[in-house]
């Protein structure tokens, strides 16, 4: 049966500088980032699709990238990919005290408040001396991403709204500030920091409602796509092409295509 090992030789014989694959030898961590990055939203695709055999493979593809990581990583004389695994054990350890130690957590809730604090406590034991409460979330992350946790770790300390109704306010008041920039010239940097603004209280929203952001744009991506796709077909049931109609007759099949689409749902 094939295990980590054999993945481990395949992907040192891939790098082999005389024998190996040219492609996978000119790579580096920078190049390779964007595809550890792709593969991450493809688990994330196959789970919406609930597709388990998906998912497998894409499981898969998503541990190359750590190995093809590792193996560059051992190169260079930084870590091997036992290191990664070694930490992450320490880690998980570490930081579930209730499971592994004499620590209690009854909820989810305690759960997460006992991981922020040691991983608080690791931070400043490697020297970290930033005590702000919104130390340690990385600048790499998806910008939705980085502001949801920018939004729960101000939530931590109080600051933040009661309900869900004073954030509809200030969606409301953010939307009418961009129609104002729209309105006065629509000026590129003033629009940034508008649109900006309004996108930062849509994933305050989310939060609220308890919804995931980039759940949530995958769903509305898909859905767009579907009706799309339908549109561009009722069109071809016609012989027309979806480009040579005018926008109301676009607009049209669109409405179409969600009726359809709901009709569907309900059977």
């Amino acid at each position: 049966m094939p295990n980590i090992d054999e993945l481990l030789a395949i992907m040192a014989r891939l790098r082999d500088p005389d024998n190996g694959c040219p492609w996978d030898i000119e790579q580096s961590f920078e190049t390779i980032v964007p595809y550890t990055i792709e593969e991450a939203y493809e688990v994330a695709d196959a789970v919406d699709r609930r597709d388990y055999t998906d998912l497998r493979d894409e499981l898969g593809d998503l541990l190359l990238q750590v190995v093809f990581h590792a193996r560059m990583a051992e190169e260079a004389g930084h870590f091997r990919f036992e290191d990664v695994v070694a930490a992450i054990c320490r880690k998980m350890v570490s930081r579930h005290p209730h499971v592994f130690a004499e620590a209690t957590a009854e909820t989810a809730e305690e759960v997460l408040g006992n991981w922020e604090a040691i991983k608080r406590g690791e931070r400043e034991a490697a020297g970290d001396a930033d005590r702000s409460a919104l130390a340690g979330i990385a600048r790499g992350l998806p910008e939705w991403q980085r502001a949801t946790k920018l939004q729960k770790r101000a939530a931590r300390v109080g600051f933040d709204w009661p309900d869900v109704g004073p954030v509809f306010d200030k969606l409301h008041e953010e939307i009418d500030e961009v129609r104002a920039e729209f309105a006065g010239g629509a000026d590129p940097a003033r629009l940034t920091d508008e649109i900006g603004d309004v996108l930062f209280v849509c994933a305050n929203l989310a939060r609220h409602a308890q919804v995931e952001v980039s759940t949530a744009m995958r769903h509305a991506n898909a859905k767009f796509e579907r009706r799309f796709r339908r549109m561009e077909a009722i069109a071809a049931e016609a012989g027309e092409a979806l480009a040579g109609k005018s926008l109301a007759q676009q607009e049209a099949l669109w409405q179409r295509a969600k009726r359809e689409e709901r009709a569907g749902s309900a059977e």
